[in-house]
């Protein structure tokens, strides 16, 4: 590798740091401050960091590698992403920004589900943070699967002999720069970071395709309409139904994702909702229709040049390293970086408030100082990261793989929780813990047998997320009905 895109790394790296010490300096006094940076977001900074953190390493990995490996079928991921994420902002960022203030100034959504339906205000929050770190253990894990790879096929032989191999080198390296400014500036860090990280991301994902179709990579091969495979650049060759539902339902995980739904309670007021959606929807346009392109152009570009891709997801760093000048190409695997860090500082902070509001405080230290708490949450940052580590360690792990697993988690056992919470009166407590465990068990069953690969009696398997929504949500209307309890004029009182 040289010396330029180590630089513009090394450059990247720093300022991410940076960013983190400054927000140190501005909003980690208090628990709110730490974990929501006091309720005053600017409506960009908003969208941008819940773009960044819901796209991660996907955006530049898992879904350029579906389509360089199977054609633009694969795009219909993507199609059920955006409507999915509309429908998120209109549904349930204005209600969730204005009921979370209003019921106890809650900090995280198991605080919000305790305060929304008191009767069982334990239970939940200690099901839901269970379900919010066991998931985002995974889902972090992905992220760093991404810094693995990166390192991996980049850095081979560059980074010091550590005692590890390139791979592990890149986790560790990728997670100790995200525990930098995450622990250190808390929510505010993360949001500014993912901000900085969604501009880079989105030059980048519109640089590249253009590049191999246009620049000088393309004269070797950048032809869109040139890939020697039948039905490459149909949106239905080999689509069955239960592949189409499969990726068309992605969307639906998008109402229960913690990392991207806290976005909405931290927006500065209500009114200003609709800036920020109107703000994320744009990037976020732009982002999937550039991944899409990496994808279809490095295939053809690849084809034609006789180029072997060993792991179709490495396909945005093989063109990076290819068709680009050292510094430019460390600016593109910055921009990589920015996708996976801004996802993992994200999932951290979440699971770490998790543990310290529903757990710590809950439990151990209910008076427990703000500095305590905030503290206490460093150090949670930290545990889960530690665990994602582990999970990651395992060099045959696919991002898209684990991304698709803790998505569904989240998506069936909140996704129905939230939207119903916010939107129906007669919902209860008892409904809400019915659809939490449903919904996770649902998921986690689907997976262990195996149907999300090959549902029995079909071809193919169906996503897990679809029975998972489906039954939390049967359950948690189920349940709300029969334990509703009109309210007396007393209780109107």
């Amino acid at each position: 590798m040289q010396t330029g895109t180590l630089i513009s790394l090394t450059l990247y790296f720093v300022l991410m740091i940076a960013i983190g010490l400054w927000a140190w300096k501005r909003s980690t006094d208090t628990s709110e401050g730490y974990l929501l940076a006091g309720r005053n977001l600017h409506p960009a900074v908003a969208a941008l960091s819940a773009g960044a953190s819901d796209m991660s390493g996907w955006l530049l990995l898992g879904l350029p590698g579906a389509l360089f490996a199977a054609g633009l079928v694969e795009a219909w991921i993507g199609i059920g992403l955006f409507v999915g994420a509309l429908a998120n902002w209109v549904i349930v960022a204005p209600r969730l920004r204005k009921q979370t203030e209003e019921l106890g100034n809650a900090l995280t959504i198991p605080e919000f589900l305790a305060n929304r339906f008191p009767e069982k205000a334990t239970a939940l929050r200690v099901v839901s943070a269970l379900i919010v770190v066991v998931f985002f253990a995974v889902y972090t894990a992905a992220g760093l699967v991404g810094g693995g790879l990166l390192f991996e096929t980049s850095f081979a032989g560059i980074i010091p002999d550590l005692g590890m191999s390139d791979y592990m080198a890149g986790i560790w390296i990728t997670c100790l720069v995200v525990l930098a400014y995450t622990m250190v500036g808390g929510f505010l860090a993360v949001s500014l970071t993912d901000f900085v990280q969604g501009c880079i991301m989105v030059v980048a994902l519109v640089l590249m395709p253009l590049v191999v179709m246009f620049g000088a990579g393309g004269e070797g091969g950048g032809s869109l309409t040139d890939v020697p495979v039948e039905g490459f650049l149909s949106l239905t060759q080999g689509l069955t139904l239960l592949g189409f539902i499969s990726a068309i339902t992605w969307g639906l995980g998008y109402f229960g994702q913690p990392h991207i739904i806290v976005r909405f309670m931290a927006i500065d007021t209500v009114e200003k909702v609709k800036t920020a959606r109107n703000i994320g929807m744009s990037w976020m346009g732009v982002a999937l229709l550039g991944s899409i392109g990496i994808g279809i152009a490095g295939r053809a570009y690849t084809e034609r040049n006789g180029i072997v891709v060993d792991n179709p997801e490495t396909i945005f760093i093989v063109l990076a390293n290819l068709l680009f000048h050292p510094i430019v190409t460390g600016f593109l695997l910055a921009a990589l970086l920015a996708a996976i860090m801004s996802t993992i500082s994200s999932q951290l902070l979440v699971a770490s408030s998790s543990l310290t509001e529903d757990f710590y405080k809950l439990f151990f230290r209910k008076n427990a100082s703000e500095r305590e708490s905030v503290n206490v949450g460093r150090v949670c940052v930290a545990l889960v990261a530690l665990a994602a580590i582990w999970i990651a360690s395992d060099p045959e792990s696919e991002v898209l793989g684990l991304v698709s697993n803790a998505w569904a988690g989240f998506g069936a056992a909140f996704g129905p929780l939230i939207i119903l919470s916010l939107v129906w009166n007669r919902m209860t407590g008892a409904g809400a813990v019915a659809g939490l465990v449903v919904g996770a068990g649902v998921v986690a069953a689907w997976i262990a047998l195996g149907w999300n690969s090959a549902l029995p009696g079909f071809d193919g398997g169906l996503y897990e997320i679809v029975p998972g929504f489906i039954a939390a949500w049967l359950a948690t209307w189920a349940v709300s009905k029969a334990t509703y309890r009109s309210p007396t004029p007393v209780d109107a009182g």
